[in-house]
């Protein structure tokens, strides 16, 4: 059942890439193909390192025994193993997968805090990659939505880690085909009312475009969006002063996506809520004309000083 000794040597160099050789490892394991690879990969490569958690979101009929079906797999090959189980107030009728991902973390989060782990682990690899390129380029997303799935992220204070990122979905069935293992089979992935099942439906019609270099182009993407978050954040503290109640930035001069993460800093300081694409563009447009405009709970005024004050409390 252990994977051969190649894959195991690929897997581990990057797993190493991400985390201590010996810090402790949750991985989040739904039974499906990508994450029994996983599972078999790093029990492989950090044995007693690694623990499995099966989320049961409780939505299907079979959900129960397929997560226990995983706690069996997990036995066998000596693997701690938690089953997780989301309880809704009322079962979701729209936006399924979305509400079932929130759920899923914040179970996850919580029981990698509780077993002490230093990270958790999902099976997301170069086809979802590329999917979400495409998705994401379909809803005219900007370069932060373009740098797709992240390697490395964190969230409520617990790492989550993707050591799959650089592996196709052919090559990790071949790893659950050779193990013998039969993995759970989700109907919702074929489902194409899904989003993401268009796209992998439509990657899946042909040699173009290949999904490995569009992977490599959301990485591309992503160490574009970390060199734009590094001068924002210096310049930021270079241009940027309280006036009043509220602030004045040196925006002259900039280019424009640069104006605009700074803008979306202002809001944060504020605390108030990122505006949208399309919103964030007009006030930027206004803005750059000198003139003023109300964004969320900012009255923003143009020059060569851009100025945000809170919007005046309504006269009753």
């Amino acid at each position: 059942m252990t994977p051969g000794a190649e894959e195991v040597r690929r897997f581990a160099d990057d797993l190493d890439a991400l985390l201590a050789p010996d810090a402790r490892l949750g991985l989040a394991v739904s039974g499906g193909p990508d994450s029994l690879a996983l599972l078999l990969l790093a029990a492989a490569a950090r044995p007693g390192l690694v623990e499995a958690a099966t989320v049961d979101h409780g939505l299907r009929a079979e959900s129960a025994a397929e997560a226990q079906s995983v706690a069996d797999l997990c036995r066998s090959i000596g693997v701690p193993h938690s089953i997780l189980t989301a309880h809704w107030d009322e079962k979701p009728a729209t936006a399924i997968q979305a509400l079932a991902r929130d759920a899923r973390y914040s179970l996850l989060i919580d029981w990698a805090r509780d077993r002490g782990l230093a990270a958790i682990a999902t099976a997301h690899h170069a086809d979802d990659q590329a999917e979400t390129l495409l998705m994401r380029l379909a809803r005219a997303a900007g370069v932060g939505g373009l740098a797709g799935i992240r390697a490395r992220r964190e969230q409520s204070g617990i790492a989550l880690f993707r050591p799959l990122l650089d592996w196709r979905r052919d090559e990790l069935r071949a790893v659950v085909e050779s193990a013998g293992v039969q993995p759970v089979d989700d109907p919702a992935n074929r489902d194409p009312a899904h989003e993401r099942t268009r796209a992998r439906q439509f990657l899946a019609g042909g040699e173009w475009p290949n999904p490995r270099q569009l992977a490599a182009s959301a990485r591309h993407l992503a160490d574009a969006e970390d060199a734009l978050a590094f001068v924002a954040e210096a310049l930021f503290e270079e241009r940027a002063s309280r006036a009043g109640d509220g602030w004045s930035i040196d925006a002259s001069r900039l280019p424009v996506e640069l104006q605009r993460r700074l803008l979306l800093r202002l809001f944060f300081e504020a605390g108030d809520v990122a505006p949208r694409g399309p919103d964030l563009d007009r006030a930027i447009a206004s803005l750059r004309a000198g003139k003023r405009c109300t964004l969320g709970r900012l009255m923003l005024t143009g020059g060569e000083r851009w100025r945000a004050e809170p919007v005046p409390p309504r006269r009753t």
